[in-house]
């Protein structure tokens, strides 16, 4: 799209007019007051309850309508909505990738996603099993607030970044639920319900869940989302608090989205390759859902139709129970029993020309055929030939990794509190201590196979034959399609434990000064094996693919590890009126290791310079309520200190990962802006922003080139697939008395890089969504969500498999990359009862 920068041009130019306009019309007093009384329990523990506008931390709220409203598909969806949130939503409705406010790690290893104040999983960056895998999002859920840096990490483990609570729906005095049927025009057919009533004698119930299914945006040629959730929940008031129990089941699979064949146009803009829609195409393909490859025990059977299938169990007891002398226990306690396996084919390596493969190929082959004269494509399934000069009017090749990856967990996870509100004469402290243990434990188990693929739409597997002056095939560099069997192995057991104490005292000096104060002691112990690794001929006549298989040794290197560390945060608030504040507040914490960073191989279990990473951080705020607008507004700096690097580079040569190591500091000031502006009952506009400028103070490695150690620094720049501005405006209208409300959300996100070097940009995109909503009547709802309508090729994140720390692909004139998904819709119809 070429003028999308226009349209967001427009967009702010609205956004001043409207603000600079003397209209001072009458808003909508109910939902003005209903906002100014918004309590929260995320970031805190005490026995009072808070307003957000009395926060002394930067906090995000989303109720039930909004959420109804923005319609998201994913957990990732969900936080565009959340200012200093940088999200990667192009994977799909799983395995995205969410960064927050400088953090420089992927996944959800920073920003801890819980579900009614307990965190789902205990490493959210779990290796290759990050959180939102273990989480749908449906209408069982009626609140989500989130909160970034601050207290987070008081609170919760493995949380510099941030906290997202989704807090479910309770019952309440009189019998109520919902039905939603939701189509979509990528074969989307998806059922929600949620039902919630009393019981008597003060029980309560509550059901709800989703299924669906569909192709997905990107389809593959076959149904990649397919499956759902279900709760079922039961409460209990007490004479002195409350007590829950919810049970829920997931049973899902998601296709997992990865970076697709791109080129330039004429003005250096993302554009298709010949062949390849890059709006809706992908790689994956009928072709490659049901393959058998090679190992060392047989036949290893690939399902690319799983893609991450996962198969989870939770039970959640919660109890609030006020004990003796206004002190207040409150316990959360969750047991999750899961097995996730994630499918996937990763296009790796770097694109090249049908031709110049062969060219690379054909000394080896005719070295290992004497009767060869040439090497030829032939496609795997049909035995066609494959022409590499005009194939798919492109006539260029690619690999494909054809990966899987088996992650079972179970996990015991408890938080206890006991808090109580304290007076001493006109001060008051809102008191809480707390301990939290987690034990968990996982296998990781992973193997890989490298097949040789067309660059089109739903990719077909191609052989490389040799044959003889005759044109008979006299031997393979590959079997079915397949360069290398056992490109990859991995094998390791962890088991963990967690316990950490924490205490927090929000102390009322006067009625408009606050200082809130947290300490957390955490530590985490852990023990396991991983199996080493060795390289194999399995002895099949007459392929090459067999050659240089990776499996196991059957030695097992031991884990044995330990860290701990103590965070701490002090902030200040200043209520200047019941709807105006300002706030301070200084975090210094860290992040321990994670078991996952000692999995890979027996040398990685034997590490010594694996640490705590110490994380600090300031930032300062103002918040205002009133019934025309509501402006929350943070300033802040991050910095992060010797954190460690992963560069894994997958070689084409030899189809097999080489893996570097750095280590670096990061400092990231910036400014986070949101609001929401009701000049007149029938329009609105909010808005969200962040400036900021994420900068590693140091980045230093040493390479090999050429056989003599090359170092490289790449202190001074921009943090890798970080923007410098992400900004989200929603001009909305309510129209026909209230009973229709329209909304345009525009994203925009400035110019990122996908290497740590800065050589590979990945331009600035603006992205253009529509959200429709009609009250047909007091009971029933119609809605429409479009995504993506101008069909914006806005791409986030490059190629990690060609180079993290300097892509292989800067500069080439076919890369891959992974971009937002094509326009898209949905419409649904909500009934209530």
């Amino acid at each position: 799209m070429r003028y999308s920068r226009n349209l967001l041009s427009s967009a702010m130019a609205l956004s001043f007019l409207a603000t600079a306009s003397p209209v001072l019309a009458q808003a909508v007093t109910s939902e003005s007051t209903a906002q100014l009384d918004e309590v929260i329990v995320t970031g805190r523990a005490g026995a009072s309850e808070r307003r957000r506008v009395e926060a002394s931390y930067a906090v995000t709220t989303l109720n039930e309508t909004a959420l109804r409203l923005q319609a998201p598909i994913s957990t990732a969806e969900v936080f565009k909505a959340i200012p200093g949130f940088w999200v990667e939503a192009s994977g799909g409705e799983s395995s995205n990738n969410v960064r927050t406010r400088g953090i420089p790690t992927d996944g959800y290893s920073s920003v801890t996603i819980q579900e009614d104040g307990l965190t789902i999983q205990h490493d959210g960056g779990l290796g290759w099993l990050n959180a939102d895998q273990s989480f749908r999002l449906d209408e069982t859920i009626g609140r989500v607030e989130a909160v970034r840096g601050g207290p987070a990490s008081i609170f919760a483990s493995n949380s510099p970044g941030g906290t997202v609570n989704f807090i479910t729906r309770q019952a309440g005095d009189t019998p109520e639920g919902l039905i939603k049927a939701t189509v979509g025009d990528y074969g989307m057919y998806r059922g929600d319900f949620w039902y919630g009533a009393p019981l008597g004698d003060g029980w309560g119930l509550t059901i709800g869940g989703f299924y669906r299914s569909d192709e997905g945006v990107r389809s593959p040629g076959f149904t990649q989302n397919k499956g759902g959730q279900i709760r079922v929940g039961l409460s209990r008031e007490l004479e002195r608090g409350r007590f829950e129990i919810n049970v829920k089941h997931i049973d899902d699979n998601v296709g997992f989205l990865l970076p697709v064949p791109l080129t330039f146009d004429g003005s250096q803009n993302p554009d298709g390759v010949p062949g390849f829609d890059p709006n809706y195409g992908t790689l994956a393909g009928p072709d490659n859902r049901l393959v058998s490859f090679r190992n060392v025990n047989g036949p290893f059977n690939f399902d690319l139709g799983r893609g991450t299938d996962v198969s989870l169990t939770a039970v959640t007891a919660r109890l609030d129970l006020e004990i003796a002398n206004g002190w207040r226990l409150q316990n959360t306690a969750r047991f999750r029993t899961s097995n996730i396996v994630r499918n996937g084919l990763f296009p790796t390596g770097s694109i090249e020309t049908a031709t110049a493969r062969l060219n690379g190929l054909r000394a080896q082959a005719l070295a290992a055929y004497p009767g060869a004269t040439n090497i030829e494509y032939r496609y795997a399934t049909t035995g066609a030939a494959f022409d590499p000069a005009t194939a798919n009017r492109n006539g260029l090749v690619v690999s494909g990794n054809l990966l899987s990856v088996s992650v079972p967990l179970d996990e015991f996870t408890n938080d206890l509190r006991l808090v109580k509100t304290l007076d001493l004469g006109d001060q008051t402290h809102d008191l809480a201590f707390g301990v939290y243990v987690s034990d968990f434990n996982y296998d990781y188990d992973r193997y890989m196979a490298t097949a040789n693929l067309e660059v089109r739409d739903q990719a077909r597997r191609l052989d490389i034959v040799a044959v003889n002056a005759a044109g008979g095939i006299v031997g393979r560099v590959t079997e079915n399609g397949f360069l290398r069997y056992g490109s990859l192995f991995d094998n390791a057991t962890i088991d963990a434990r967690v316990m950490a104490f924490y205490a927090s005292d929000e102390w009322q000096v006067t009625p408009k000064l606050r200082i809130d104060l947290g300490v957390r002691h955490e530590q985490i112990d852990f023990s396991g094996s991983v199996e080493g690794k060795q390289t194999v001929d399995l002895g099949v006549a007459g392929i090459l693919a067999d050659n240089q298989v990776i499996t196991g040794t059957g030695v097992f290197t031991p884990i044995d590890r330990a860290y701990d560390g103590t965070s701490w945060t002090l902030g200040v608030n200043y209520q200047l009126a019941d709807n105006l504040g300002l706030f301070g507040r200084y975090t210094d914490t860290l992040r321990l290791p994670a078991p996952s960073e000692f999995q890979g191989s027996p040398a990685d279990a034997l590490r010594t310079d694996i640490r705590e990473t110490p994380v600090t951080m300031l930032e300062g705020g103002l918040k205002w309520q009133s019934d025309l607008f509501d402006v929350y507004a943070t300033a802040f700096q991050t910095k992060f200190d010797n954190i460690r690097f992963n560069d894994n580079v997958f070689n084409s040569a030899t189809n097999s990962f080489t893996t570097r190591v750095a280590y670096g500091d990061t400092n990231t000031v910036g400014l986070e802006l949101e609001g929401v502006f009701r000049p007149v009952e029938w329009a609105d506009l909010s808005g969200a922003l962040s400036w900021q400028n994420p900068e590693y103070d140091t980045f230093r490695f040493t390479e090999n080139v050429g056989g003599v150690p090359t170092v490289r620094n790449f202190g001074g720049n921009q943090l890798i697939r970080v923007p410098k501005v992400g900004a989200r405006l929603t001009p909305g209208l309510n129209l026909l008395g209230n009973t229709v409300r329209v909304e345009l959300p525009v994203e925009y996100y400035s110019e990122r890089f996908a290497d740590v070097a800065n050589t590979q940009a990945l331009k600035a995109y603006t992205v253009v969504n529509l959200n429709l909503r009609w009250d047909a009547t007091e009971t029933v709802a119609l809605s429409v969500a479009g995504v993506n309508l101008t069909n914006e090729i806005g791409l986030t994140e490059g190629n990690p498999r060609a180079g993290q720390f300097i892509s292989g692909d800067a500069g080439a004139r076919y890369y891959l990359a992974r971009p937002v998904l094509g326009r898209s819709w949905r419409a649904a119809v909500t009934m209530r009862f």
